[in-house]
């Protein structure tokens, strides 16, 4: 479709619990609009939103497949997105750019918790939506039940717009209310008909007549005056309700069963708002060089922008960019400012992506959303710009990790590509993490659980041919002391010609700010100030290695404070050997060194009704609970100190003690004392592992 402008554009996200059927709808309006011949069928890999090879074999989604289509002179960008937990960022990163939503439903399993994360989502950034309640044509179904529960969980803004024409088996359409007709499924599609009499449509009728009322002063008066609102009136009252988010519009249908989605795809058109509708018109950004605050109209009249809202991936492509035009027009093979990392990039094609097919396109105008292929600097959250008019977009706030996995390569030649190959996906997912831990010399994988952790294995072995495994990763454990002690170290070796002597008197003692201190106490000059640096050194290198189980020795302070040397065997050497000694000395002669452990401070969010259940977990795990704070949703923040230990697959143990529910987030805090009986366990372990080597 060519030269269309920003009014014709609608961005919806389709968000739901998995299983309830958005990317079956999204096959459904493919095949209305023409797109496809037949829909895909998710449990044959065929549809055209979910092709990854991991979401094929998994048969739900994992990533967010964007579906651009041109439909009677109409465009819409549709964003399927994943309904499980895990890729929450998925969702995230197709909300920043929609300025719609359909929330579907599985009319079988009524509000589950996928949807009340979503509704939550949409929420919190203000974003209109229509319910789609899916599968009307399955299993025992319950439509008053499931419309009294939305609106007792959401709220009176919730607003039926059809009436179901039978339930289960025996769903054969709908009446709708506000077009005053029936839609009844003929076998091979729906066919308008007649308005037939039903026991509930005048009180439905009602609902959205005082939905309509409350739009305006005026509406308002004529509603009290009892005068009748025309079809025109209804229809434009109610968008402006949907547009502002006072009413929530819910139709019903069956995407498999070929009912209700071209009742969906009229209403995304005539209720969901445009882009330039949507925030009064408006982005705002900051100017890079002064950080003042700007703000772009959705017009294509003014300077270009965009935000890059997701990465992909290719092996054979290389990096596929998503990004949505927010104003001005994007051409091929223009120059542009990546003003995020401050680096000139070309968009040297530009296309619009139905799943994994693309069509080419010379433009993208304001509002709209599209890709582009081999930007070299530009990642996720960036914004890309007009080089004479820099702005930069805020980014989006992704989740951070709350699992940590060990990675291990199945083949050692494969531990270079192994970490090369993840970064790579860190590109593509934003709430990935990949750290090297120099301690345990260990490659950890941070995600939002274990399933998602999983997922990136599969897609090291799809994408890049690299096999590798998951273990519990190891708890970087610490030593220390408890009591002061002075302890003479003394280095003395003598094998013909130059010998080697170093003395010194070391005072330890327990430091509780830092973890390390050393003072120079010499006097007299009984050594030599040019031998004090291989002292500290030996210090150093001895703490490395705890006498318990050799873990770093911490939170301690050594006094130098006599010593003596040789004026001719005396060297660095000998001295750092001689500190190495009183270290060890110390160790063994009062010091009495302690097993330490990581502590984590945790931020735990749950609904109220899990807080105690939270609670008494986070005891047997050895936590300290500091505090409750209540929030919104119904929900609670406990913050608490825990043993990382205790917490290594946390992610996995609040989901299911909240059913999903629960999230959130933690940082290192300190270290301290473990607990006798479990530092005996740590020890004996560390023991065996090294006999074992």
């Amino acid at each position: 479709m060519k030269n269309y402008t920003t009014d014709q554009i609608r961005n919806v996200s389709f968000l739901g619990h998995r299983g309830s059927g958005k990317t079956s709808l999204v096959e459904a309006l493919l095949w209305r609009a023409k797109v496809v011949a037949k829909p895909g069928i998710v449990e044959k890999g065929s549809t055209l939103s979910d092709y990854d090879e991991e979401e094929i074999t998994r048969q739900f989604s994992i990533n967010t497949s964007v579906i651009s289509l041109d439909y009677q002179d109409r465009i819409y960008n549709i964003l399927d997105t994943p309904g499980y937990a895990d890729f929450k960022g998925e969702v995230l990163s197709a909300l920043r750019v929609a300025e719609g939503a359909v929330l579907v439903l599985d009319a079988s399993a009524g509000i589950e918790i996928g949807t009340e994360k979503a509704w939550r989502l949409l929420e919190e950034r203000h974003i209109p939506r229509i319910i789609f309640i899916n599968k009307m044509d399955k299993g025992a179904v319950n439509y008053k039940k499931i419309l009294m529960d939305l609106k007792e969980k959401f709220g009176k803004k919730v607003a039926p717009f059809c009436i179901p024409l039978g339930e289960g088996e025996e769903f054969k359409g709908f009446i709708n209310v506000v077009e005053n007709k029936c839609r009844i499924f003929t076998g091979e599609m729906c066919e308008d008909r007649p308005l037939v009499e039903h026991e509930d449509f005048e009180s439905v009728k009602n609902l959205l007549i005082e939905a309509v009322a409350e739009t305006s002063e005026e509406a308002m008066e004529k509603f009290f005056n009892g005068e009748e609102f025309t079809h025109d009136e209804i229809q434009k009252g109610l968008r402006k309700g949907v547009v502002n988010g006072d009413v929530v519009p819910v139709v019903v249908g069956s995407a498999l069963g070929g009912i209700g989605f071209q009742t969906l795809f009229e209403m995304i058109y005539d209720y969901m708002p445009t882009p330039v509708e949507a925030r009064g018109g408006e982005v705002e950004g900051i100017n890079p060089d002064t950080e003042d605050p700007i703000v772009r109209k959705v017009d294509m009249q003014e300077p270009f922008s965009a935000f890059v809202f997701k990465t992909i991936v290719d092996p054979f492509i290389g990096k596929i960019s998503l990004f949505k035009v927010n104003s001005g027009v994007a051409t091929r093979d223009v120059e542009v400012l990546n003003a995020s990392q401050n680096k000139k990039e070309k968009l040297s094609n530009l296309y619009y992506v139905r799943g994994i097919k693309q069509r080419d396109t010379e433009r993208v105008v304001a509002g709209d959303i599209a890709a582009t292929t081999k930007l070299q600097y530009t990642r996720t959250g960036d914004t890309l710009c007009d080089k004479a008019n820099p702005i930069i977009y805020e980014g989006i706030d992704f989740p951070k990790p709350c699992i940590f996995m060990n990675v291990v390569p199945s083949k050692k030649a494969d531990d270079e590509k192994i970490s090369t190959s993840l970064q790579k996906l860190t590109e593509e997912d934003p709430t990935l993490k990949v750290i090297r831990n120099p301690e345990t010399k260990e490659l950890l994988l941070g995600g939002q659980g274990k399933t998602h952790l999983e997922i990136v294995l599969s897609k090291l072995v799809n994408k890049f041919q690299v096999h590798a495994t998951l273990t519990k990763p190891k708890v970087a454990y610490r030593e220390t002391i408890r009591k002061e002690v002075s302890v003479q170290g003394k280095h003395k070796k003598q094998s013909g010609g130059a010998g080697q002597y170093g003395d010194v008197f070391i005072k330890f003692e327990p430091l509780y700010d830092k973890e390390y201190e050393f003072v120079d106490n010499i006097k007299g000059g009984v050594v030599p100030r040019q031998y004090l640096p291989a002292i500290e050194k030996g210090l150093h290198e001895a703490a490395l290695k705890g006498p318990l189980a050799g873990y770093p020795v911490i939170n301690f302070k050594a006094t130098l404070y006599d010593g003596s040397y040789h004026p001719v065997d005396s060297n660095e050497i000998s001295f750092k050997q001689a500190a190495i000694l009183a270290f060890r000395k110390a160790m063994e002669s009062g010091a009495v060194p302690v097993l330490l452990e990581p502590i984590v401070k945790m931020e735990i969010i749950v609904p109220e009704e899990y807080t105690g259940d939270v609670m008494g977990d986070m005891n047997k795990r050895r936590g300290k609970i500091l505090g409750i704070d209540p929030l919104t949703f119904g929900e609670q923040k406990i913050s608490a100190e825990v043993p990382e230990k205790e917490v290594l697959e946390y992610a996995i143990d609040l989901k299911a003690m909240t059913q999903s529910r629960g999230r959130f987030e933690f940082e290192f805090l300190k270290y301290d004392y473990v607990p006798n009986e479990v530092a005996e366990k740590i020890i004996e372990e560390a023991k065996k592992a090294k006999e074992e080597k």
